[in-house]
C-alpha cells in the first residue's frame, strides 16, 4: 500500500472516494487488526496513511517525528513517511474547525460535552478550549482515574449535574453504520443546547443529529469534517498547496449528493416503482422497492398478509423491511404507500436519504386487486384525504407530475444532484 487509511472497522469509510477526488494517487482502505497493528507499523510500508479508530493514540510511540500541535492534542490521525522516517500530524483539528464553522457555531464562553474519551476527543478538547469554551468536559459510560482523564465525567454526571451544557460534541461510534438507530446521550435532556457535531459521517444524519434538528437547533454529521481534514492530509502526502476551503465545499456536495438515497414516497400507484426503476437505468443506482424486499423477507406479497394477519401485523414487517434498505447509500428506495405513516419509518430514510413526494392526482389514482387498502376508487380517495398532509410535511420536495413517468423521473433527477 503506498496511500490509504487504517483502522477497524473500515465498512463504513468514504475516505477512498475523497482522496481519490483530488486526483494525486489511488488510496486503500487497510483494516488492521489488533493483533497486526504492531507488525504493520515497524514495517513502515507505505508512503502516507491516515489513521482512524481505534490507533489514533496507539502509532504515537511508532513515530520519529510528531508535529507540535498534534503533540499536544495526542492524536495522529496522518502519518507521512520520509525516507524510512514517521512523520506525524492531526488533521482533525482542521476538519473540526471547518464544521463548526459551517454551522455557525459559537463556542466562546459556552460549556461544550464531549461524547467519549478517544483520540478524536482529545481533538474535540483542544478545539473548544481554542475557541475559547468555559467548560470542556469529556464523558465516559465508566469513572476513569489519572492525571489523563481529569476532564472526564460520567454520562450520568452530564445529566444530573450539567444539563445546562449549550454545546455537544460527539466523537465515540455510537450512531455509526451498521448500529444507526443508536445514540451517545439524549440530547432532548439539555436545556440550553445551542448545537450538535457528531464525528460521524455515515450515516450522513445520525440519530443525535436528528435529535438536534427536532430541537431546532444546527446539529451536523461528520462529512464536512472528514472532507475538509483529508484536503489537509493530502497536502501533508504531496507537499502540494491546496486551496481547503474551496476544494472541501466542492467534494462535500459532490459526495453527499452520491451518498444521499434518492427516496420516493407518495400515494399507492403514484408511480414510485416505475419512476424509482428508470432512475436506476439512467444514474447506474441500485433500486430497492420495500414491498419486493418484505416479499423477500416473509416469502409473501403484502396483501397476502394484510389479508392473513392484519394492518398491523403489515406496518411492524414493513418498519424492519425500511431500516434495512434505509441503512445504506447511494440507493433509490420506492416505498409503499403508507411507509410514511410511522414517525420512526421517517427518520430511517432521512438519514441517509432525501424524500421526494411524488403527487399524481387522485383522479390519476387507479385501484387494483392487489393493494387491499385501495382497492376501490371510494378507498384511495380516503387514503389520499388522509394521507396527503403526511406525505407533504415528511417530503423534502413535491414533484407534481404533469407528464409522464419519464418526466417525472428527468426532473428528480436534475434536482436531486443540482
Amino acid at each position: 500500500m503506498e496511500y490509504g487509511l487504517i483502522g477497524m472497522p473500515l465498512g463504513h469509510s468514504f475516505s477512498k472516494e475523497i482522496h481519490e477526488e483530488l486526483g494525486f494517487y489511488s488510496y486503500e482502505l487497510h483494516e488492521v487488526t489488533a493483533e497486526d497493528f504492531g507488525a504493520f507499523m515497524r514495517a513502515r510500508n507505505f508512503k502516507a496513511i491516515n489513521v482512524t479508530i481505534p490507533y489514533k493514540q496507539d502509532v504515537i510511540p511508532y513515530l520519529d517525528e510528531i508535529d507540535p500541535l498534534a503533540a499536544e492534542i495526542g492524536a495522529v490521525n496522518c502519518i507521512v513517511n520520509r525516507n524510512g522516517k514517521l512523520h506525524g500530524y492531526n488533521t482533525d483539528l482542521a476538519g473540526m474547525q471547518a464544521l463548526a464553522a459551517k454551522l455557525g457555531l459559537a463556542l466562546e464562553g459556552k460549556k461544550v460535552l464531549i461524547c467519549g474519551t478517544g483520540g478524536t476527543s482529545k481533538t474535540a478538547r483542544t478545539m473548544a478550549k481554542a475557541a475559547g469554551a468555559k467548560t470542556v468536559l469529556r464523558l465516559s459510560r465508566i469513572a476513569k482515574s489519572g492525571a489523563s482523564y481529569a476532564d472526564v465525567i460520567t454520562y450520568a454526571q452530564a445529566y444530573n449535574d450539567h444539563a445546562d451544557a449549550q454545546i455537544i460534541i460527539n466523537t465515540t461510534p455510537s450512531g455509526m453504520y451498521p448500529n444507526n438507530e443508536t445514540f451517545p446521550l439524549n440530547a432532548a435532556a439539555f436545556y440550553q443546547l445551542e448545537g450538535i457535531l457528531d464525528a460521524v459521517y455515515n450515516p450522513l444524519e445520525t440519530a443525535l443529529v436528528q435529535q438536534g434538528h427536532a430541537m431546532g437547533i444546527p446539529a451536523e454529521g461528520g462529512l464536512y469534517m472528514l472532507v475538509a481534514q483529508a484536503i489537509v492530509a493530502a497536502q501533508h502526502f504531496t507537499g502540494k498547496k491546496l486551496n481547503v476551503t474551496a476544494k472541501t465545499a466542492g467534494i462535500f456536495h459532490k459526495l453527499e449528493r452520491q451518498k444521499r438515497n434518492l427516496v420516493l414516497i407518495g400515494m399507492p400507484g403514484c408511480g414510485k416503482t416505475t419512476v424509482g426503476n428508470l432512475l436506476a437505468q439512467s444514474t447506474g443506482r441500485p433500486l430497492v422497492d420495500t414491498d419486493l424486499l418484505i416479499c423477500n423477507m416473509t416469502g409473501k406479497t403484502p396483501d397476502e398478509i394484510i389479508a392473513e394477519e392484519g394492518e398491523e401485523v403489515f406496518r411492524a414487517i414493513e418498519t424492519q423491511a425500511v431500516a434495512a434498505a434505509a441503512k445504506e447509500s447511494g440507493r433509490i428506495i420506492a416505498t409503499g404507500g403508507g411507509a410514511i405513516l410511522r414517525d420512526e419509518n421517517v427518520g430511517a430514510l432521512q438519514q441517509n436519504g432525501r424524500l421526494y413526494f411524488i403527487d399524481r392526482p387522485v383522479a390519476d389514482l387507479v385501484p387494483t386487486s392487489d393493494r387491499p387498502l385501495s382497492d376501490s376508487e371510494a378507498k384511495i380517495a380516503q387514503l389520499y384525504q388522509q394521507r396527503y398532509p403526511r406525505y407533504v410535511a415528511c417530503a423534502d420536495e413535491i414533484i407534481t407530475v404533469n407528464g409522464n413517468a419519464q418526466t417525472v423521473a428527468k426532473l428528480i433527477e436534475k434536482r436531486h444532484f443540482a
